[in-house]
C-alpha cells in the first residue's frame, strides 16, 4: 500500500513537471519505451533485515523502468555488488520485469522522484521525507542495518531514523566511507520486534538497535574515477550484511 501511495505522489512541482517532460520527450535509446515517469517506490522484501537508501530515480533510469537503480550504470555497479555478497538472485537490473530477487534486503531513496540535473533541493528532500520515516517504520520489525550512499543520503537519513523511533546521537555524526553508527531503537513491543544484543544475534529483550554504515554513492563520477570500487563495495555491503544477520 505504501508502495502505491508512493506512486502517486505530486508534492513537489519541480520534479513532477520534469519527470513527466522527460517521460514524454524519451531518449531516443529508448523510443518504444513506455517511461514510468512517476516517483519510484523502494524495492525489495516488506520484512528486509538490510536496507540501502541512497539517491536512485535517475531521468533515464528508475524514472524509466519505475525500480530503483534498474536501467542505469549505477544500478549495473550496485546489483553486480549485491550479486557478488548473495543478496541478489542475478548480477543485472534492466526492467520490473526482469525477474531480480533480493534476499533479505531492500532499496529505497529519500527523494523518490527522478531530479533535474541529478540534485534535489533541500525543500524537496524533507517533503519526501516522511515516505521514508514510514517505511522505516514499517520495517522496524525486521531491520538490523542500513546501508546509506552518498553524503546527501546521510543527510536524509538521520533525521527520518529519528522521526521512526531510533535514537540518533547529537552532534550527528559525519558521513564518510566506512562509517559505521549504532542506533538504539525505541522501547515497547512497536519498537522491538525481537531481542537487541549485538545487532541480529540475539540479546535480552529490548529496544532493537541498528546498525547504519556510510557508503560513497553508486554514481558514474563516483565509479569511474575509481573512488567506489567494487571490492569497496562490496566489503561495505559483507559488513552490513553480517550485522543485519544475513548469512
Amino acid at each position: 500500500m505504501l508502495d502505491r501511495r508512493v506512486g502517486g505522489c505530486r508534492a513537489c512541482p519541480r520534479l513532477v513537471a520534469w519527470r513527466e517532460e522527460v517521460a514524454r520527450t524519451k531518449r531516443a535509446a529508448f523510443a518504444d519505451w513506455t517511461y514510468w515517469g512517476r516517483p519510484v517506490p523502494g524495492f525489495g522484501p516488506p520484512d528486509a533485515r538490510l536496507l540501502i537508501v541512497g539517491l536512485a530515480p535517475a531521468a533515464h533510469g528508475g524514472n524509466r523502468t519505475g525500480r530503483m537503480f534498474t536501467g542505469g550504470r549505477s544500478g549495473d555497479v550496485l546489483y553486480q555488488a549485491l550479486y557478488d555478497v548473495g543478496l541478489a538472485s542475478q548480477p543485472t537490473a534492466v526492467s520490473v520485469d526482469d525477474g531480480l530477487e533480493l534476499y533479505g534486503v531492500r532499496i529505497t531513496s529519500p527523494v523518490h522522484c527522478a531530479p533535474p540535473a541529478n540534485k534535489p533541493t533541500p525543500g524537496e528532500r524533507d517533503t519526501c521525507r516522511p515516505w521514508l520515516v514510514q517505511e522505516l517504520k514499517l520495517l522496524r520489525p525486521t531491520l538490523r542495518a542500513v546501508v546509506v550512499l552518498g553524503a546527501f543520503g546521510w543527510q536524509a537519513a538521520l533525521p527520518a531514523f529519528a522521526e521512526a523511533g531510533w535514537t540518533v546521537p547529537r552532534p550527528r555524526p559525519a558521513f564518510g566511507h566506512g562509517a559505521r553508527v549504532p542506533l538504539v531503537g525505541p522501547e515497547g513491543p512497536d519498537g522491538t520486534g525481537g531481542p537487541v544484543g549485538p545487532v541480529g544475534t540475539g540479546g535480552t529483550e529490548g529496544p532493537v538497535g541498528l546498525d547504519v554504515f556510510g557508503c560513497f554513492h553508486v554514481s558514474q563520477r563516483n565509479t569511474f574515477t575509481g573512488r567506489l570500487t567494487p571490492e569497496m563495495l562490496r566489503d561495505v555491503l559483507r559488513t552490513a550484511a553480517g550485522a543485519a544477520g544475513l548469512p
